[in-house]
């Protein structure tokens, strides 16, 4: 259990975000749950306190960096802590590659890199202060292998691998640990649309045979953010079913 710690999950108004929410929740953890409106992460908060757990649902707008400042200070200023921070908001604007727009690569861009630098530079100040953290970043197999229509996600989720390895670094002293998890194709909103004989053809190239479960990746993600893991940082934990070895 982390019971006492404080967590902040951004992106947690639905699917995985919202998995792990739930899951941090229920080892105990406060959860400070974010979306792009207060009202997106309040179902979140529902479920969680439905489930006897506590957490608070705040808006967030990743690409801010004023924004995102204010919210790790009044996080502090109510909370007085915080110990783990995930990174899992983010977008896709997908389109081949030669008729992508600006627009389409920098708000991509903005939201799944820049958007995690910027909590990622707030909650090492705080946890370098209190010589203890757990970060974890939500990326994705396509940053591994690359994905044909979405070379400004793919870049984004890419790009996290190594800020995740950098910031490893630099913070391993004060006993703060940086990781990456990277889903592969798993049960959402967005895989529940595909047409069957795209859901055949990516099954089988799916050595477990089943797409995964947010369930899947919020495990991945709680073991990360427990103290168990304190001998691990700067590293991709993948969780595909051996998708992309």
């Amino acid at each position: 259990m982390m019971t006492g710690q404080v967590a902040l999950v951004t992106g947690a108004s639905r699917g995985i975000g919202q998995a792990i929410a739930l899951k941090l929740a229920a080892e105990g953890v406060f959860v400070v749950a974010t979306a792009t409106s207060e009202a997106g992460a309040a179902g979140t908060v529902a479920a969680i306190e439905a489930a006897g757990g506590n957490a608070c649902a705040l808006k967030l707008d990743v690409t801010n960096s004023v924004e995102v400042e204010a919210l790790f200070k009044k996080i502090m200023a109510e909370q007085g802590r915080l110990d783990i921070l995930v990174n899992n908001a983010g977008i896709t604007k997908d389109g081949l590659m030669m008729r992508m727009k600006d627009a389409d690569w920098d708000m991509v861009l903005d939201t799944n890199l820049k958007g995690a630098f910027n909590c990622l530079r707030e909650a090492s100040k705080i946890m370098t202060k209190a010589r203890y953290g757990r970060i974890i970043n939500i990326s994705s197999v396509v940053g591994e292998m690359g994905n044909a229509g979405q070379v400004n996600y793919c870049a984004s989720k890419a790009g996290l691998f190594g800020m995740t390895k950098s910031a490893a670094r630099e913070l391993a002293k004060r006993t703060i640990t940086v990781n990456a998890v990277a889903p592969g194709f798993i049960e959402t909103d967005m895989t529940a649309v595909l047409p069957e004989k795209g859901r055949e053809a990516l099954l089988q190239s799916i050595p477990m045979e089943r797409l995964g479960t947010v369930d899947d990746v919020a495990n991945a993600v709680k073991f990360l953010a427990s103290t168990e893991s304190g001998y691990i940082t700067g590293q991709v934990l993948s969780v595909n079913g051996g998708m992309y070895m």
